[in-house]
């Protein structure tokens, strides 16, 4: 069986918005993690090599900081790129999965369908259109 097989003359949607963060996600990530380790690498080249006790607590509190932005960055960069691909293919051309039936789509009936009602409606092939 082949995933996501097209339907013949099927309509796709304009592409829009996702399209455009998909091509600038790789520079979102590489800015949103180059920056806050030259911060980082800043605040240790300007920290005393002879810190105190209270000094070297605030720099493994700004080290912990950065991490957790970062991991929060690399986490929404993520999120982001894959609610593009779930917006790309909702956009694309319709699928065979898409095609079928439904019996109850526009009113509900009151009994339910049984299983002989169903398989008539059902074409033989599922590759076949209706």
């Amino acid at each position: 069986m082949k995933w996501l097989q097209k339907i013949p003359h099927s309509v796709r949607s304009s592409s829009g918005l996702e399209w455009r963060l998909w091509r600038k996600l790789p520079i979102i990530a590489l800015l949103g993690t180059a920056l806050p380790l030259l911060v980082l690498v800043a605040v240790h080249g300007l920290a005393e090599p002879d810190s105190t006790a209270a000094q070297a607590r605030w720099l493994q509190i700004a080290n912990y900081f950065v991490w957790a932005l970062l991991i929060f960055h690399w986490t929404m960069v993520i999120t982001v790129g894959i609610g593009c691909v779930i917006v790309m293919i909702m956009k694309g051309p319709g699928y065979h999965a898409d095609s079928y039936p439904v019996s109850h789509s526009d009113r509900p009936r009151a009994t339910p369908e049984s299983d002989d009602e169903a398989a008539a409606g059902r074409p033989a092939d599922p590759r076949e259109t209706t």
